[in-house]
Order: structure tokens, then C-alpha cells, then sequence
């Protein structure tokens, strides 16, 4: 991560204090430097899998950029004296990169989901950013044997923007895979914005999000995720069983 990102270590991963604003500002100077840039859109769930396994730590430290994307994260911060500006948003960076992208004429590339959902998620996109250039899009159901092919319709599509939904334990660790290939100066894996961008699923009321309660909303909607949520409250257990050693990693 830049030495001009000024950040807060949570268990060992470096979490960007920057505001929703300079987080944008941040990224849109990567998606026209020309270099590729990883950008990761964090949560406690995320923080409790690197620590159990060392290889999804060191692909999130090798990551340029790690954005508060959950309240946990937000609340672990100033728990521990060291706050971030707020929660930043996956799906509103995305939205806001995709504006600044119109009077850019950045080129965007969508890849995740299931062969359906993207195709209407392209279109959403092109008629609500139609300044945007879409130049390629693909379903995330291929295996580690289409791999290079997929890397190479991407480098061949040239974007400024990547976005893909293939979920956190699989969009992240590809993009930290193929990123010097892929060479696309902003990489993010998004989950189930395109998801909701298609209209395929919700995003949390605005009362939930006030409330910093989007993860039970999305609980409610999904019963099946109790066992991946358990990790909500071993995450704020350990934060203040171990309060003094949270930046110490």
C-alpha cells in the first residue's frame, strides 16, 4: 500500500483510513496511472479468514488498497483508539469510480456472476453510465483451465476499471493471481454488487445501513449464511479479548 495512505493494522491487515471521498479520489489517480492497482473491499469475515489461513494474509497485504468495507471493522478501529474516517462501501466506490468514469471515458470490464444476471447487469450499466465504454463482460462459472483465457480477453479489452463478483473467497485471491498479467490499473472484486445492479438481489434499506446493521439484513434475506456470519461475533470477541495485540500484527 502507498506510503501516502495512512492506515490501521486489524490483526495484520492494513486497513485504509481514508474517507469515502479521498478513497475515490484515490482510486480514480490509479485508474489513470497506467499500473495495475488491487483494490480490496474488506470485512471481519475477511479479517478471520486470513488468520486462519497465511495465504489469504499475504494476498491481502500484497493488495494496494483495503477499504473498510463493514461495520465491525469501522467499530474494531475506534475500539482500539486508532479510527478510520468510515465505512467505505464496495458498491458505492464502484458506482462513484463508474461517474468519474463518464467524464473520463474510462473503459470498464465486468466479470463474475452467473451468464444471465451479467448480461443484465451490462446493460444496466450502460444505460445508467452511458458515457462509460463497456468493453467486455463474462460470467464467473470457468475453471482454473480458462484462467489465461479469460486474462487474455481482459488485456486484449485494455480497461481502465475491472470489476469482478465471484465472491470473497474466490474474486479476491484471482485478481492477487493474475494482476501483473491482467496489468488493469483498477482491479476490485465487488461480490453481489452486479447482483444488485442487475436487479437480482437487494441492498440493505437505509435504516439497516444507518444502523450498521446491513449484515443482518442480508441474514434474514439468506438464512444459509448463518455459519459464514458466526464469524461476525469471534471477530468482536477476539477484538476486545485481545484489545492491546489488534495493531500489533
Amino acid at each position: 500500500m502507498g506510503k501516502s495512505v495512512p492506515t490501521v493494522s486489524i490483526f495484520g491487515v492494513p486497513f485504509s483510513k481514508l474517507s469515502a471521498a479521498d478513497t475515490a479520489d484515490l482510486v480514480a489517480e490509479m485508474a489513470e496511472s497506467g499500473r495495475p492497482h488491487q483494490i480490496i473491499t474488506a470485512n471481519p469475515i475477511m479479517v478471520m479468514a486470513a488468520l486462519n489461513h497465511p495465504g489469504n494474509m499475504a494476498m491481502m497485504k500484497r493488495a494496494d488498497l483495503i477499504v473498510p468495507d463493514g461495520a465491525g471493522v469501522v467499530w474494531a478501529a475506534g475500539y482500539v483508539g486508532n479510527p478510520v474516517a468510515g465505512k467505505v462501501a464496495g458498491i458505492e466506490l464502484m458506482h462513484e469510480l463508474l461517474r468519474r468514469g463518464e467524464k473520463k471515458g474510462w473503459r470498464v470490464y465486468l466479470l463474475g456472476t452467473t451468464p444471465e444476471t451479467i448480461r443484465i447487469a451490462a446493460d444496466k450499466l450502460k444505460d445508467q453510465y452511458p458515457g462509460i465504454t463497456l468493453v467486455g463482460f463474462r460470467d464467473g462459472f470457468f475453471g482454473a483451465g480458462q484462467d489465461q483465457e479469460v486474462v487474455g480477453q481482459i488485456r486484449e479489452a485494455k480497461p481502465h476499471l475491472l470489476f469482478v463478483a465471484r465472491g470473497a473467497d474466490t474474486q479476491d485471491p484471482w485478481i492477487d493471481r493474475y494482476k501483473a498479467e491482467l496489468n488493469v490499473p483498477v482491479m476490485m472484486g465487488v461480490g453481489g454488487s452486479l447482483d444488485i445492479m442487475a436487479g437480482r438481489a437487494k441492498r440493505a434499506p437505509k435504516l439497516f445501513i444507518r444502523l450498521r446493521l446491513e449484515w443482518f439484513y442480508r441474514l434474514l434475506r439468506e438464512p444459509s449464511r448463518y455459519k459464514r456470519m458466526l464469524a461476525l461475533p469471534q471477530f468482536a470477541f477476539k477484538v476486545i479479548r485481545e484489545k492491546e495485540n489488534v495493531q500489533k500484527l
